[in-house]
């Protein structure tokens, strides 16, 4: 169990690193439109549900490539991870979403 407690760990800091290199690029003045705030939610959004759409596909296909001998165990490991990981953060988003509807709904008008 340990051998996958590490590779969880590090396949966990490896997301942390991307993630963090992708949110500290510089953004000049020219480049951000505050006009947009609302435009930038849903892009961000938009975003956020292709990535985790490529996410699972990624998973599938390294799973497949691992039956059929053309990836190592690691890859395969560290892609079903992943794709756990976003299938799990998907549901836990679609619990809150739902439950803030149901919220809304039980307010008296």
């Amino acid at each position: 169990m340990s051998d996958f407690s590490s590779v969880r760990a590090a396949y966990v800091q490896s997301a942390y690193s991307k993630a963090a290199e992708s949110k500290s690029g510089p953004k000049d003045a020219a480049t951000v439109d505050p006009s947009n705030e609302a435009g930038s939610f849903s892009q961000m959004v938009s975003n956020a549900a292709t990535q985790a759409v490529e996410t699972v596909r990624t998973g599938d296909s390294m799973a497949i490539a691992g039956l059929t001998g053309q990836a190592g165990l690691q890859q395969v490991v560290e892609a079903t991870m992943a794709m756990e990981s976003t299938v799990q953060v998907s549901v836990a988003l679609r619990d809150k979403l739902v439950e803030a509807y149901q919220d809304i709904m039980r307010m008296p008008i």
